[in-house]
């Protein structure tokens, strides 16, 4: 099998053996001490324990930990630093093995007993097809009570000759998590486990266009056309299954399954893919591939010819990745031409189901395996774009979660579906943002969803196939539209700090959209704010996701702050930490907030183009309040990636003290920059102020609605420092915000100017809450002022 055999992968970094040191062996039992806080349990009647990697499972090599035995005839114990292993000697059961998570982390209960329930923070769930709302998810490996579980006994195991066989019967095999509130340690090791997340490339993070239509050629050109000239960036192209023929005679059967190009529509595809490519897209196709391969293919004679089928036959050949010849020239015959063409990757859109000829196998998670390795055969970086398999899916991004229903409770149920999914490591979902089907048109809903989509992993426009529901942002009132495109172009510009997160995630372990109780695992109000995220390591999101307030013109959120202080992305305005906040927010804004010394390198906005190069005008934008540094990743986007590999790293240092920032030389391959970068900082959330350089003032523009410093340092390519000469913000600009939403709001003219007044007062916070309570205002109304004067 040449294409699974070439494919080195995932299968080059595996190291399924554990080390001896960490087996404590029994006849029927078996105990590996991965990790002081993860421990493999087995159990075989047989005394045959599997060492080969399996579905999930792909590195045992851990540093073998600290740990004692306890042992006599009847039981044995392990102890580590972090927990204690009970098991009286004979089967598993609740009675004979259990295991406690050692010191005092939690007032949780915190015993794992075998085939006992497990109560997680949960994972993710394969697919939001016909989900209105909310919907039940799998567990994850994090727990308030301290402790999780996978049981791999079901697994298929991965042969050397890089095929799956099932594992068998009457065992088990549990990796046992016991890791406390330590999050992200519990992720880092799954990721060591089961093999990190594949570094996506750098187009991947802009915007994708989609929608489920019968385009033509022309058609489509013509709409990439007009986004261009709507200065609407898309890097992604992805082509539904109208690509391929699908009005297909009767005998065939269904026409959602296809591989040859419908020429009506497209009358030279090779062309039509490079006008995408050289307009610097990547493409992806729509597959259905379950039907297998029938008579009217273009591939057909190919395909029956390599499968010992009559070409003259007509006979289907059936769809069967239990079959390694079909898997081969699956690949070969039906998908390589295609590559060869100008495809970059393929959206596997499997919906039938987790049954195949070999019992057990699920073959949505074959054709995830084996297309991530297909498409890095020749040191490409595997991407797919396909729907959730179980545990181990991370290492075949891009997930599709389904065709979603239009809906405030869709847009509300996702941000808490795509954090949560980062307890099993899933960090790349994909989403029809703006809904798939149903519903009915709300530009506001629209516009709420678009900017959500832009601070989620992966911002992909999605519609069906009806001529009234499209997400061309025309579509909508001049003010959604409007909005709409400046935030279109915003994820543009984030790429620079979303790709640095893309890093993040292969090498360290975690992903760009995480939970907040990730970074405050022992207080209790960062579980209680579901919606909101992390997002990267300098930003947290707190999405609108309900109905603005039609008098207000507002929407509200519940957000927590953790302590210190923080800053609203957009306009710098000032937040004191450790309190719950309702923040109010016009159609044109989002709850996006940075932390205290955020620094957060952005790509300037390009007019009319979909590029997403290594930018050669950087703007950082610089929060005051505490010292930090970021370093930026770059590097080709094209191979495997390596901590030490062909790429360069710009680390920029804030010594808040000092009031100074540090800009230093890129380290690395500096020949992937553009030979002429310049950089220009955005001090936000400032008073007005300078900058000096070299002792030097340098000429800054500031704006006061926005609380920034705008200093161009043109060109930087030896290490400088920055002396801030700035303070940060008391929000002087807070009433001329209060005159503007007071302006907008539809209340009485009389109630308008008594507020302004008694505000303008400058009273302290107590009196001013009770002076307002005093009034009986409705509390929207209320809140919304409290956050505007006393943040």
């Amino acid at each position: 099998m040449r294409t699974i055999d070439e494919s080195h992968f995932y299968t080059r970094d595996m190291k399924p053996q554990a080390r001896p040191d960490a087996i404590i062996q029994g006849d029927v039992y078996r105990f590996t001490v991965l990790t002081s806080r993860m421990i493999r349990l087995e159990y075989a009647a047989d005394g045959q324990f599997e060492d080969r990697p399996t579905q999930t499972v792909f590195n045992r090599d851990f540093p073998v930990p600290a740990y004692r035995i306890v042992e006599n005839e009847e039981e044995l114990q392990i102890i580590t630093e972090h927990v204690h292993l009970h098991y009286t000697k004979g089967p598993f059961a609740a009675n004979t093995l259990y295991i406690d998570v050692l010191g005092n982390f939690s007032t949780y209960y915190s015993r794992y007993t075998f085939g006992g329930p497990l109560r997680t923070l949960k994972g993710t769930a394969r697919t939001l097809d016909h989900a209105d709302g909310v919907i039940p998810l799998e567990e994850g490996i994090v727990s308030r009570q301290g402790y999780a579980a996978i049981d791999d006994s079901n697994a298929f195991v991965l042969t050397e000759d890089h095929f799956v066989e099932p594992r068998r019967s009457g065992t088990h095999d549990i990796y046992y998590f016991g890791y406390g509130h330590d999050y992200k340690q519990a992720l880092r090791d799954f990721y060591h486990l089961t093999g990190p997340t594949p570094m996506l490339p750098r187009q991947v993070l802009g915007n994708w266009w989609s929608r489920y239509w019968r385009y033509s050629e022309k058609e489509y050109k013509d709409l990439m056309t007009r986004f261009k000239t709507e200065d609407i960036p898309f890097s992604v192209s992805v082509i539904d299954m109208d690509w391929h023929v699908t009005d297909i005679p009767e005998r065939y059967g269904s026409g959602w399954t296809g591989y040859t190009w419908n020429r009506d529509l497209f009358p030279d595809p090779r062309g039509f893919l490079q006008w995408l490519k050289d307009d610097d897209r990547m493409v992806t196709l729509n597959l259905h591939p379950a039907d297998g391969v029938r008579g009217f293919e273009e591939a057909y004679e190919a395909m029956a010819v390599a499968m010992g089928v009559d070409p003259e036959s007509d006979v289907r050949i059936p769809f069967d990745f239990s079959d390694r010849t079909f898997i081969e020239n699956y690949f070969t015959k039906l998908h390589h031409p295609h590559e060869a063409d100008g495809v970059d990757f393929w959206w596997i859109d499997w919906q039938q189901g987790a049954n195949s000829k070999m019992k057990g196998l699920d073959p949505l998670w074959m054709l995830n395996h084996y297309h991530a390795l297909d498409i890095a055969r020749d040191g490409n970086r595997p991407l797919i774009f396909s729907r959730y398999a179980g545990p181990g899916s991370h290492r075949y991004p891009v997930g599709f979660s389904g065709d979603t229903i239009i809906s405030w409770a869709s847009l509300q149920f996702q941000p808490y579906f795509t954090a949560t999914a980062s307890n099993i490591g899933y960090g790349w979902w994909s989403h029809d943002i703006g809904g798939h089907q149903r519903g009915e048109k709300d530009d506001e809903l629209s516009t709420r969803w678009l900017q959500y989509g832009v601070f989620s992993p992966i911002m992909r426009l999605h519609s069906t196939m009806s001529i009234f529901n499209g997400k061309e942002p025309w579509r909508y009132s001049t003010d959604a539209a409007n909005v709409m495109k400046k935030y279109l172009q915003l994820r543009h510009q984030l790429v620079p700090y979303i790709y640095t997160m893309n890093a993040r995630n292969h090498f360290d372990g975690l992903p760009l959209v995480s939970p907040m109780y990730y970074e405050h695992p022992e207080d209790d109000q960062a579980y209680n704010v579901p919606i909101q995220f992390y997002f990267g390591t300098e930003l947290i999101v707190a999405p609108m996701v309900t109905p603005m307030h039609r008098k207000l013109h507002m929407t509200a959120t519940t957000a927590w702050l953790p302590e210190g202080e923080w800053f609203d992305f957009f306009n710098g305005h000032r937040y004191r930490g450790g309190k719950q906040i309702r923040l109010f927010r016009y159609l044109e804004d989002q709850g996006v907030l940075a932390k205290a010394g955020a620094i957060v390198p952005l790509g300037r906005h390009l007019e009319q183009s979909n590029a997403l190069h290594n930018p050669e005008d950087l703007e950082v934008v610089v929060f005051p309040g505490a010292s930090n540094r970021f370093t930026l990743f770059e590097d080709d986007s094209t191979g495997v990636a390596h901590r030490d590999g062909v790429n360069v790293e710009t680390t920029f240092a804030l010594d808040w003290e000092a009031r100074e920032l540090t800009i230093a030389a890129p380290t690395g391959h500096r020949d992937l920059l553009p030979e002429n970068r310049s950089i220009t900082l955005i001090l936000r959330g400032v008073r007005e102020g300078y900058v000096q350089r070299d002792g030097e003032s340098v000429t800054g523009v500031y704006d006061h609605a926005t609380q920034s410093l705008r200093v161009e340092l043109g060109e930087v390519t030896d290490t400088i420092t920055l002396s801030l000469q700035v303070e940060i913000s008391t929000n002087e600009n807070k009433m001329d915000r209060l005159y503007a939403f007071l302006d907008q709001a539809e209340i009485s003219y009389d109630l308008k100017d008594r507020l302004y007044r008694l505000l303008s007062q400058k009273l302290d916070p107590v009196n001013m809450m009770h002076q307002l309570q005093a009034l009986e205002l409705e509390k929207d109304l209320v809140d919304c002022l409290l956050e505007l004067m006393l943040s």
